[in-house]
C-alpha cells in the first residue's frame, strides 16, 4: 500500500461466506505480519524516513505545505514538542529557525538517526531527542509553547482510545492557547492506491467503511498476501481529523490537503526527475487549493492547525 488483492474465485466467495479451508489456514499462519509493528517498520525504514520528504513530488509538498503553516503560526521562539518525529526533518527545521525542540519517537532507530540528523546541521544544543510514546508523554503539564505532531504518527495508533489519549497528551503538554499541529494519513488516497492494485482489492469495503489497516484487517482481507506490505496505520477523513480534534479540546484553525491535487501522482515522481519550474508550477496550484474541502479530503496527508 502506498502509504497503505490476488484472489482466487473461490478464496473470495469463502471469504464472503465466513469460511476457511485448511489451505487457508496454512497460508494465514505463513504470513508475515512483523511490518504491522510501526516500531520495527521504523526502525527498519531507517533513514527513508529522513529522505521521503525531499525523494519525490509528493515529500516535498508535504513538507512545503507543513512548513508554510509552522511558519505561519509558531510564535517567533519558544519550546517545541515534535511528537512522534521520526528522523528529524521538522525538528531540525524548527532548530535552525532558533526554536528548541524536543523530539520523541517510540522508534529507537529513528532517535538515533534524528541525534545524528541534528549534530550533522549543527543544531544539537537545540534539539533534544528522547524514545516516548504518544499516549504517555513524560513532561510536565503546559511544558511547550507549541507541539507539532507531523507526518502522520496518530495513523498509527490504530485504537480509537489510544488515540485519544494520544491527543489528550498532546494537549496536556501544550500551553494554553498555543498552536498545536497535527497531521495524519488520509482514506480516500489510501482507498485509491487500493483500487488501483487488483492484491488488494478484496479489502477496499472494510478500507473505506472502518480506515483501519491493522492484522485484523490483513487476517480478513489480505490472507492471501505473504506480508501485508505496509504498517499497521487508521486513514482519517477530514471531517472525522477534525472531529476528534474538537473532541480532544482543541480549536482547530484550519485543515490543509498537503498533497493536495497531486496526491497519489506526486508520491510516483522522483523530485530529482523534474525540472525545477514544473515543480513551482504544481506547488503553486496546490498551495491554491489546499484548504478546499474536497482537496484536502483526496490528500495523502491532511494537516490540522489546532489551538490548545
Amino acid at each position: 500500500m502506498s502509504e497503505e488483492t490476488r484472489d482466487s474465485d473461490s478464496g473470495a466467495e469463502r471469504c464472503e461466506r465466513g469460511e476457511r479451508s485448511d489451505h487457508d489456514d496454512d497460508r494465514t499462519r505463513a504470513q508475515d505480519l512483523s511490518s504491522l509493528d510501526p516500531e520495527r517498520y521504523y526502525d527498519e525504514y531507517g533513514y527513508e524516513e529522513w529522505d521521503r520528504l525531499e525523494a519525490t513530488l509528493g515529500g516535498h509538498l508535504e513538507f512545503e505545505g507543513t512548513t508554510t503553516y509552522l511558519e505561519r503560526y509558531l510564535p517567533n521562539s519558544g519550546c517545541v514538542l515534535d511528537a512522534g518525529g521520526g528522523a528529524g526533518r521538522y525538528a531540525v527545521w524548527l532548530a535552525e529557525r532558533g526554536y528548541v525542540v524536543t523530539l520523541v519517537d517510540r522508534s529507537r532507530r529513528q532517535c538515533e538517526l534524528a541525534r545524528a540528523k541534528a549534530r550533522e546541521h549543527g543544531v544539537a544544543d537545540r534539539v533534544t531527542v528522547e524514545r516516548a510514546d504518544l499516549r504517555a508523554l513524560p513532561f510536565a503539564d503546559e511544558r511547550f509553547d507549541a507541539v507539532c505532531c507531523t507526518g502522520g504518527p496518530l495513523s498509527h495508533l490504530t485504537d480509537e482510545a489510544n488515540r485519544e489519549r494520544a491527543l489528550a497528551e498532546l494537549r496536556r503538554v501544550a500551553r494554553p492557547e498555543s498552536p498545536v499541529f497535527v497531521s495524519v494519513m488520509g482514506r480516500l488516497a489510501v482507498l485509491q492506491n487500493l483500487v488501483r492494485s487488483a492484491e488488494y482489492v478484496p479489502g477496499v469495503p472494510a478500507m473505506a467503511e472502518s480506515g483501519t489497516y491493522d492484522a485484523d484487517f490483513a487476517r480478513e482481507h489480505l490472507a492471501h498476501l505473504e506480508e501485508p506490505g505496509f504498517t499497521a496505520c487508521h486513514f482519517f477523513r477530514a471531517a472525522e481529523l477534525e472531529a476528534v480534534l474538537e473532541s480532544a479540546g482543541f480549536d482547530v484553525g484550519a485543515l490543509v490537503g498537503l498533497e493536495g491535487i497531486a496526491a497519489n501522482v506526486g508520491e510516483r515522481q522522483d523530485l530529482a526527475d523534474l525540472e525545477p519550474d514544473a515543480v513551482e508550477a504544481v506547488t503553486e496550484a496546490v498551495r491554491g487549493l489546499r484548504t478546499d474541502p474536497a482537496v484536502v479530503d483526496w490528500s495523502n496527508h491532511i494537516l490540522a492547525v489546532a489551538r490548545a
